[in-house]
């Protein structure tokens, strides 16, 4: 019955209850309300460095975010409660690069294509960062942290200097470009077979060919987050 559960969340199924299942602590987002091993292996991370005081289970609740928040602000990060891959990091802990982990992330990234999607014909705002009107930094740190909880810096260089570096993008990925100053000063999220979607100072949020002249002769590359 568990292996049945896990095919089941791995293919991109929601479910309304709380799912206790195995995997590799930094495979997932832990947040609050969660119920999950993982939250009890991240108590136990957070209480060998004396951030986590109380008893060690597998509810992400009030003790628990705050022992994050102290973690994060002790580390420079933002202190969201929220146990991503920066908190992870600072743990010591990292992803396992299971086919499960994989097929996790892959479905993660196709919802930040379908949430992206959503704003379409969005008109372009300089300093945009909701809505109602998107710079194209202000749509990218938008867009990740609504569909998949990604913090990115503000600006397009800030995003650049992040993430790791692809010579082949995959969905869901950052492409970036040098526009009108030195250095990637444009970017969007690839939807693959060479379009991405971003927020043009002419038209607003819409998709774009990266084989169109004007972009393939600014390209500067990709970058996974």
């Amino acid at each position: 019955m568990k292996k049945w559960i896990m095919a089941a969340a791995i293919s991109g199924a929601l479910f309304t209850g709380p799912i206790v299942s195995e995997a590799a602590l930094g495979d997932q987002t832990l947040r609050s309300g969660m119920k999950h091993q993982d939250v009890k292996e991240l108590q136990q991370a957070l209480k060998s460095k004396g951030y986590y005081k109380s008893s060690v289970d597998m509810h992400f609740g009030p003790l628990t975010k705050s022992a994050v928040i102290k973690l994060q602000k002790a580390h420079g990060l933002t202190a969201d409660g929220i146990a991503g891959k920066n908190t992870f990091r600072v743990l010591g802990k990292t992803a396992v690069h299971t086919s499960a982990a994989q097929n996790s992330h892959t479905y993660s990234k196709a919802n930040t294509v379908s949430y992206a999607k959503k704003f379409m014909n969005v008109p372009y705002k300089w300093g945009g960062t909701t809505p109602s009107g998107f710079d194209c930094s202000g749509f990218l740190t938008y867009v990740y942290k609504n569909s998949a909880n990604v913090s990115l810096p503000r600006t397009v260089a800030g995003i650049y200097a992040k993430g790791s570096k692809t010579s082949n993008p995959a969905v869901g990925d950052i492409v970036f470009f040098e526009t009108y100053k030195k250095g990637a000063s444009h970017a969007g999220i690839y939807l693959g077979g060479n379009q991405f979607i971003h927020s043009s100072t002419s038209k607003g949020v819409t998709i774009s060919s990266l084989k169109e002249s004007y972009w393939s002769k600014r390209y500067l590359g990709a970058k996974k987050y």
